[in-house]
């Protein structure tokens, strides 16, 4: 997405101003369930976490939560950008249903990557 600054001029003429892109960002988050913790808890977990505070975040442009054949998990954010992903993480500490979601997780294992999209 591409926004234009609003045109502005001098005496001589306008002005070319600045393009400024506004890219959405892709955070991949990836993990491991901890030692006997249940599967179907952890997804109903997650069915809290994706209603009650992910989809509430300014910016969140789409959720998916998946699992491997191997016991990995993985959380795939697509961000308007990463402000707004930054923001969701602060109040992610803070929201009851992200806290149970974590008791759930091998937390060794749990790791957070953010990518720029190219498009």
């Amino acid at each position: 997405t591409t926004t234009r600054a609003p045109a502005s001029g001098t005496e001589d003429g306008p002005v070319a101003t600045p393009t400024v892109r506004l890219a959405p960002m892709i955070e991949i988050t990836t993990f491991r369930l901890a030692p006997g913790a249940d599967d179907e808890a952890f997804k109903a977990a997650d069915r809290r976490v994706q209603t009650r505070f992910a989809y509430r975040q300014a910016g969140l442009l789409r959720r998916t939560t998946a699992t491997g054949s191997d016991g990995d998990w993985v959380v795939i954010s697509l961000w308007s950008d990463e402000a707004d992903a930054e923001a969701a993480r602060r109040r992610w500490d803070d929201d009851g249903d992200a806290g149970e979601l974590l008791s759930f997780v091998d937390r060794t294992t749990l790791r957070n990557q953010r990518f720029d999209t190219l498009d």
